[in-house]
């Protein structure tokens, strides 16, 4: 696989944990309020610049992509963030309670993308990649990475085993707790040839970011004619980490209503279809195992996924849709129904329990985490996960590095 060093745009030492901020996915509008209210240097008011406006604006309206591009050159100007005078690859170390990952942030290129050398496990959803695609073009900049992983490799490993060695460029906790390090790798040539021996990446999360990278790089090539293929446009910014250090944890569910049934009769209809046992785990313990809460109640509902299935029919949300949501809820299609939400299982089961007692929803289902196994699989495959299968945690920062690339009609550096 090829991977290129890049000019990191990046915060002034001081400034790592004022500058980078959470994904720009994964915060509700009045979360990024509050960020940028608490913290103006936050990166927030680039990736989400609805945030530094009037309250109600569209967030993809021209006016939020004209705040963000006004906020980015901003906080360059200010000195907030700084360019590297020399091309560098990253080492970015995350620890969160007894978890650590390690990442190499390098530039991927669009081809391997485009080729499916850079292999998907999602779809994307038009609005939102055509919300990206718009701020990273009015940028020319990759402000946020994308999460790649690997399957593990020895080599780099012990490369990965040397560097952190040596001291770190950044090292803060964030608001969570999460620690972050980073450390600067000059040229990288070493892992550039390690990475070189592998034979696939594939895209953990963020699959809008690469596709909107991908759809910008395109509209540079055709705008361009001193295109060369040399340029950084060619290239996007992405995180890549050995498939053994990933960290998943489940997607749940909330139902708003229960399809015009009552909660007893609903029970009922769910014991005829599956087999049903009373005074659940509110977090499943296996896979093939989902935690119903219904009425102040826990229930352990037996999916027994058929083996002869493929991979994507034999994951616990596939099987949950074919034998509870579609036939009893009504609920042809999660990714467009109104009547579901998600639940990302850093919140814990206590949150899913919440909604319901609250009213917010009728029923809550809690997940046993897709493997890193069957995300590999599934992607080797061709297919796709339903929407919301996985969640990574610990989240990468936005901010910590950032790619520019070279603006339209420009040629390479």
């Amino acid at each position: 696989m090829r991977i290129r060093a890049f000019r990191g745009l990046r915060p002034a030492k001081k400034l790592a944990e004022n500058v980078s901020s959470p994904p720009y996915d994964v915060v509700s509008d009045e979360e990024v309020r509050a960020i940028i209210r608490e913290n103006p240097l936050s990166m927030m008011r680039v990736l989400r610049a609805e945030g530094d406006l009037e309250e109600g604006i569209h967030p993809f309206s021209d006016k939020v992509y004209e705040k963000a591009v006004e906020n980015f050159h901003e906080m360059q100007a200010a000195g907030h963030l700084i360019h590297e005078s020399e091309r560098s690859l990253y080492l970015y170390q995350l620890d969160t309670g007894s978890h650590r990952q390690r990442g190499v942030a390098a530039l991927c290129h669009l081809e391997d993308y485009e080729s499916g050398l850079i292999k998907l496990h999602e779809n994307t959803h038009k609005d939102k990649e055509d919300d990206r695609t718009r701020l990273t073009s009015d940028l020319s900049a990759n402000p946020g990475p994308v999460f790649l992983t690997y399957r593990d490799d020895k080599n780099i490993d012990s490369l990965v085993d040397e560097i952190v060695e040596t001291s770190p460029l950044f090292d803060f906790l964030d608001e969570k707790g999460i620690r972050h390090k980073l450390w600067k790798i000059p040229e990288g040539n070493r892992l550039i040839e390690a990475f070189g021996r592998t034979e696939c990446f594939y895209v953990a999360d963020g699959h809008h970011r690469t596709a909107s990278a991908a759809r910008v790089g395109r509209e540079r090539r055709a705008a361009n004619p001193m295109h060369t293929g040399e340029e950084d446009y060619n290239w996007f910014l992405s995180v890549l980490f050995p498939a053994s250090q990933l960290q998943i944890l489940a997607y749940n569910r909330v139902v708003t209503d229960l399809n015009g049934l009552q909660p007893g009769e609903f029970l009922e209809k769910v014991r005829t279809t599956l087999p049903v046992n009373e005074d659940a785990s509110p977090s499943p313990k296996n896979p093939g195992k989902v935690s119903m809460y219904l009425e102040g109640g826990w229930h352990s509902l037996e999916l027994s996924p058929d083996p002869e299935n493929g991979p994507v029919e034999r994951l616990d949300i596939s099987v949950l849709q074919e034998k509870v949501l579609g036939p009893l809820l009504g609920i042809e299609n999660q990714k467009i129904s109104e009547r579901v939400e998600f639940v990302g299982g850093i919140k814990g089961p206590e949150e899913l329990q919440r909604r319901v007692d609250s009213g917010r929803g009728a029923v809550a289902f809690s997940l046993y985490p897709v493997s890193v196994e069957q995300l590999l699989e599934i992607a080797d495959t061709g297919n796709n996960m339903p929407p919301k299968s996985t969640w990574f945690e610990p989240k990468l920062r936005s901010g910590l590095f950032i790619h520019t690339f070279e603006p339209k009609g420009a040629s390479a550096k």
